[in-house]
């Protein structure tokens, strides 16, 4: 058994190797954390982990005989022991808001999608760009064109001779500066204006300085792909639906932290209601302990009546001890959810839930219900704008599909003399200028590519349209169940309430016979028990018919009451 760890270990040893390199630039001790951890053993020595020595059966009945016997008086709630802290359901919505883990990672979407707008938004920033560039040649002699002489002179003696001109050894020394600003157009232009400048310099034959400027403009239009603002601003679109899909889904987080606050909440006012009950059962079955021992002491009362009420107080102890657990747990899960440092999990901090119960019945118009829930809820509002951003990128591909057909022209001003403003004169002079206009067409063979990523885009949108349908369904059978479980459980609650004012009048009753020896204690114990089973039922429908609240409220895609929220 001891070899599985190291086994598994071996398995990764390919992928580690392959890793290596990569990792030793990241974390030198990665690799030996990572060996450490899978070599460290599966199993939980329980006699190991434990502070004392384990408690055997034995042992463990031993020490509940030497408990003192139940007393007659009742013990101290623990709800107002030291150490509770009286909890309103406004106080835990505003901790939760404040440190739930849940809500603090969601609250980061919004953020980083902005950052995704803002993104698309600087594909139109305007660039200023320079460059500068100097060279130095010397190049020597070479032999340069043919040349024939024609003389206006007939009679020249150059007239008509072949000579090959050849160049002489120089050196030369270019100076290139331009500068200028590159706009890009929400049309799909690209507009660039631009001072371009030259300087050469001779030293060798004959020297001479030229400086050369001009002023430039140039445009580059496209005419059908990538050609208009509806085009060219899809993605910031896009990028804006999914900055809202993200407040969407922050919000939809809050509602769903929230709404479990509130059922925690009940849950945790269930545990205290139902502790109390056991208790106050324990309390019964050890006064009638108390009582029956009295009467046997008096003579009025057999002595196997004694054992019956102890059996009573015992199972009972059970019940105390179930329900006291069930409380520490039902503690702990609202302590999470709201993840307060002041309510650390392992602190006895006892949280009492303070505000009751809401016991009045309600006619709903479902009608309106189902109409507010599709007009509210925030899963249908994320989904229409993901239609909405599929209807941009559909729009984006189906133009994409288009032949490249670009429009090119460009204009400059030139400038030519011996000094640099000089020639920067003659530029803004308008003298002497180039320009050029064209036209640039490029045609895939197929466009496959283009055209399947049209198809998909189309595909997902359709996808996305059942998946509505179906969302609006699941919305609507949502609000029926959740009235008729709260119409359910209003009438536990009044069926449940009804039980217990029987099942109390049941168990004075028997308790009276048995004190004139018409009943015995197993029949007392009896009646006490469904007494306290009718109690709890209560509690459990009272609770139930609080979270129903909650689920109707978050299946309409609003919140129940408006305490301490702020989304």
């Amino acid at each position: 058994m001891k070899s599985l760890p190291q086994a598994r270990w071996l398995v990764l040893l390919p992928y580690l190797a392959g890793c290596a390199d990569f990792s030793a630039r990241i974390d030198t001790g990665l690799a030996e954390s990572v060996r450490q951890r899978l070599d460290h053993s599966e199993f939980l020595q329980l006699d190991q982990a434990a502070q004392t020595p384990p408690e055997t059966l034995t042992q463990g009945l031993a020490r509940i005989k030497q408990q003192p016997s139940p007393s007659t008086e009742p013990a101290t709630p623990a709800r107002e022991a030291p150490g509770h802290l009286d909890l309103a359901l406004a106080d835990a919505r505003a901790r939760a808001l404040q440190h739930n883990l849940d809500l603090v990672v969601a609250r980061i979407d919004p953020a980083i999608a902005t950052t995704a707008v803002s993104e698309e938004e600087a594909k139109f920033d305007d660039l200023i760009f320079a460059r500068a560039k100097f060279s130095r040649k010397e190049t020597p002699p070479y032999d340069g064109e043919v040349a024939k002489f024609t003389d206006v002179d007939p009679g020249s003696p150059l007239n008509g001779e072949t000579v090959k001109l050849t160049e002489i050894a120089q050196t030369a020394e270019y100076l290139d500066l331009e500068a200028g600003v590159s706009i890009p157009l929400r049309t799909g232009a690209k507009v660039t204006l631009s001072v371009p400048f030259d300087q050469k310099q001779t030293f060798k034959g004959v020297r001479s300085d030229q400086y050369r400027s001009a002023l430039r403009f140039s445009l580059s239009q496209p005419l059908l792909r990538d050609a208009g603002p509806r085009v060219n601003v899809a993605g910031i679109r896009i990028a804006r639906y999914e900055q809202a899909m993200a407040t969407v889904k922050t919000r939809l987080q809050a509602i769903r932290v929230l709404a479990a606050i509130d059922k925690a909440y009940w849950t945790l006012w269930s545990a205290w209601e139902e502790l109390d009950v056991r208790r106050q059962q324990y309390e019964y079955a050890a006064r009638n302990l108390v009582m029956v021992r009295r009467r046997i002491a008096e003579g009025l009362t057999a002595a196997v009546e004694a054992n019956r009420a102890e059996v009573g107080v015992a199972e009972r102890l059970e019940g105390v001890i179930v329900a006291e657990t069930t409380l520490k747990i039902r503690q702990r899960q609202l302590k999470l959810l709201m993840n307060d440092p002041e309510l650390p999990l392992d602190k006895p901090t006892l949280l009492n839930p303070s505000l009751p119960p809401l016991l009045v019945a309600f006619d709903f118009d479902r009608d309106k219900l189902v109409g507010q829930a599709l007009a509210g809820r925030l899963e249908l509002l994320e989904l229409e704008l993901k239609l909405a951003a599929d209807l941009t990128k559909i729009d984006y591909l189906e133009n994409q599909t288009l032949p490249q057909f670009m429009l090119d022209y460009s204009y400059g001003s030139l400038g030519r003399n011996t000094a640099w403003g000089s020639s920067f004169e003659d530029s803004l002079g308008g003298d002497y200028s180039d320009w050029s206009i064209g036209l640039r067409l490029e045609i895939p063979f197929t466009n496959e590519l283009r055209k399947s990523r049209l198809r998909r885009a189309v595909y997902e949108r359709q996808q996305r349209l059942g998946s509505r349908q179906l969302r609006e369904l699941t919305v609507r059978r949502e609000i029926h169940d959740a009235l008729d479980q709260m119409q359910q459980n209003w009438q536990r609650i009044l069926a449940a309430r009804q039980n217990v004012i029987v099942a109390g009048i049941n168990y004075d009753a028997e308790q009276k016979q048995f004190t004139e020896g018409l009943r015995t204690m197993t029949e007392v114990l009896e009646a006490l028990t469904r007494l306290g089973d009718a109690r709890i039922r209560e509690v459990r429908a009272i609770s139930d018919y609080q979270q129903t609240q909650v689920d109707l409220a978050f299946a309409t895609g609003t919140l129940l009451g408006y305490s301490r929220v702020a989304l």
